[in-house]
C-alpha cells in the first residue's frame, strides 16, 4: 500500500567498489534502508568488521518514511534515496532525498528533496558523471531524470517518461510498473526494467540537455508474465542479466555496445526442481570477477548461485543457499568482496555469508544483525 508523506527519505550504500587487499582498508560503514511503517528510525548505520563480517550499529537516521533504495554519487560525497510513497507535497508523487556523507564518521546530513514526479519510487541510480539521478517509479510506471547540482542538491526533474501498456498477469501487470534503472558501462543507454510490461525499455541519456530519448531498438522483450525487476551488467560489458520476479527466472542477454541492443541467449529458472511453493524473485548481482551471478528468491528464501560461461554468457546452476531468514529483498557484496549480506524483510534481520571466489558458494558466517523490515544494504569506505 502506498503511503502519504511530507518531505524526506532513505536506504543503504557504497563508498566505492573495492578489490584491494583488506589490509589497506580503513573504516567500512554499512547502511540499511527499511520500510518504516509507524517506526521513527529508517536508516540504520553499522560499522563492518572485515575479518568476521560482523555489523555493529553506530547510528540511525530518523524521521524519514519508507525508504526503498539508494545511490552514491561518484564523488563519494553525496547519497541519494527514494521515499516509496504516493503523496509528496500534496501531489500524487514520491520523493527523492539528497544527503551529504561525513567522510570521517559515515553520518548523513540532509541536503534537500525533490519530487520523483511519479508515485511509489522503488529504485535510484546516479550516472557516471554525477550530473543526474535516474528514478524508477514503480507505482506510477514511469522514469524521472533529476539534475544534480555542484553542492550535491537535487534540481527538479529535467525529464519524465510515462510508460503505458500491460501484460498477461491481470493482478500484477494491469499497467506499467518501472522497477529499476541500469546504465550500460558506457553511461550512454539507460535500461528500465518494467515489471508490468515485460520489457526492458532503453533510453539514450543526453547529458548535455538532461533528456531521455528512446534508443533504437527501444526495448528488449522477456517472456509474457515474467515480470522483469532488477538488471545487472557483466563487468566486461558483453553480457547482462535480468531477474524476473513473477515467473522466478533469470534472462541472460548478449549486449551490442554500439547499438545499445540486448539479444536473449538464455532464460533459466531460479528454483530447485520440485519446489512448488509461492516465490517472487527480487535482486540480482554479478560477482566482480565476472564468474558468478547471484539472485534472491522470496518464498523459497534463498540465494541462487550460477556460474557464467565466459564464451556465451549463459548460466549454469551451482546451487542454492538458504538466507536463514524470510523474504530476502536486496543483497549486497561488501567492499572487500569477501561477504554477501542479505536483507531478510520478514524476519527483520541482515545475514552475512562468506563468498568462495573459486566456486561461488556461500557459507554462513554466524553473523545475523537485527534490523526491522530491511530492504537494501550497501557500503561506504571512509
Amino acid at each position: 500500500m502506498i503511503a502519504r508523506v511530507a518531505p524526506f527519505a532513505l536506504c543503504a550504500y557504497n563508498r566505492r567498489s573495492m578489490t584491494q587487499p583488506q589490509a589497506i582498508l580503513s573504516t567500512i560503514y554499512a547502511y540499511v534502508g527499511t520500510y518504516t511503517d509507524d517506526r521513527r528510525e529508517g536508516i540504520f548505520i553499522f560499522k563492518l568488521d572485515p575479518a568476521s563480517g560482523k555489523l555493529a550499529q553506530v547510528g540511525a537516521v530518523a524521521g524519514l518514511p519508507s525508504p526503498s533504495f539508494l545511490a552514491i554519487h561518484p564523488s563519494k560525497r553525496f547519497l541519494y534515496a527514494v521515499n516509496e510513497v504516493g503523496d509528496f507535497g500534496g501531489k500524487p508523487a514520491g520523493a527523492v532525498s539528497a544527503f551529504a556523507i561525513d567522510a570521517k564518521t559515515g553520518a548523513l546530513k540532509p541536503i534537500n528533496q525533490q519530487s520523483s514526479v511519479g508515485t511509489g519510487p522503488a529504485h535510484i541510480i546516479v550516472d557516471a558523471t554525477g550530473k543526474f539521478a535516474l528514478v524508477a517509479n514503480y507505482g506510477g510506471g514511469s522514469v524521472a531524470l533529476l539534475p544534480i547540482r555542484a553542492d550535491g542538491s537535487l534540481a527538479p526533474a529535467s525529464d519524465f517518461v510515462q510508460h503505458s501498456g500491460s501484460s498477461e498477469n491481470k493482478q500484477r501487470q494491469e499497467g506499467p510498473h518501472a522497477h529499476s534503472t541500469t546504465l550500460d558501462p558506457a553511461n550512454r543507454v539507460a535500461f528500465v526494467a518494467d515489471l508490468g510490461l515485460d520489457k526492458l525499455l532503453a533510453y539514450q541519456l543526453d547529458a548535455s540537455r538532461g533528456k531521455l530519448a528512446p534508443n533504437a531498438p527501444p526495448f528488449a522483450q522477456v517472456k509474457p508474465g515474467a515480470g522483469p525487476r532488477h538488471f545487472a551488467f557483466h563487468p566486461q560489458g558483453k553480457y547482462a542479466y535480468v531477474i524476473n520476479e513473477l515467473d522466478s527466472t533469470i534472462t541472460a542477454f548478449a549486449y551490442d555496445t554500439a547499438r545499445g541492443a540486448l539479444r536473449e541467449v538464455q532464460t533459466i529458472g531460479t528454483l530447485p526442481a520440485g519446489f512448488s511453493g509461492i516465490n517472487y524473485c527480487a535482486d540480482i548481482h554479478v560477482s566482480p570477477t565476472g564468474k558468478f551471478v547471484y539472485g534472491s528468491n522470496r518464498g523459497h528464501d534463498s540465494i541462487v548461485i550460477f556460474s557464467i560461461d565466459g564464451r556465451s554468457g549463459k548460466l549454469l546452476l551451482v546451487g542454492h543457499q538458504s538466507t536463514l531468514g524470510k523474504w530476502p529483498r536486496n543483497f549486497a557484496l561488501d567492499p572487500t568482496n569477501q561477504f554477501l549480506f542479505v536483507a531478510n524483510q520478514n524476519s527483520d534481520d541482515v545475514v552475512a555469508f562468506k563468498m568462495n571466489a573459486t566456486t561461488g558458494a556461500l557459507t554462513p558466517t554466524g553473523q545475523t544483525t537485527p534490523v526491522p523490515k530491511p530492504v537494501c544494504v550497501k557500503f561506504v569506505v571512509v
